[in-house]
């Protein structure tokens, strides 16, 4: 059975480009995340540049199974 780190590595050499979010609405984080995931995108980066942005993270970890989310802009 492959570990974690296998699975991601080949999830991501697999995706041509990691998709970079900056949600300004939470609501709009699941959906865009499911179409992304649909489209053959399913690893995605949301920055953390809103206020919003760890609410988007969660909802999309919980919410969307084909994704794979990570934060970026990871200032403090």
């Amino acid at each position: 059975m492959p570990s974690k780190t296998e699975k991601l590595l080949s999830l991501l050499n697999g995706q041509p480009v990691i998709p970079v979010l900056k949600i300004a609405n939470v609501a709009d984080a699941v959906p865009l995340a499911r179409a992304l995931a649909r489209g053959g995108l399913p690893a995605i980066e949301i920055t953390l540049r809103t206020a919003d942005a760890l609410e988007a993270i969660r909802l999309v970890a919980s919410k969307v199974e084909d994704a794979v989310v990570g934060a970026g802009t990871i200032l403090d």
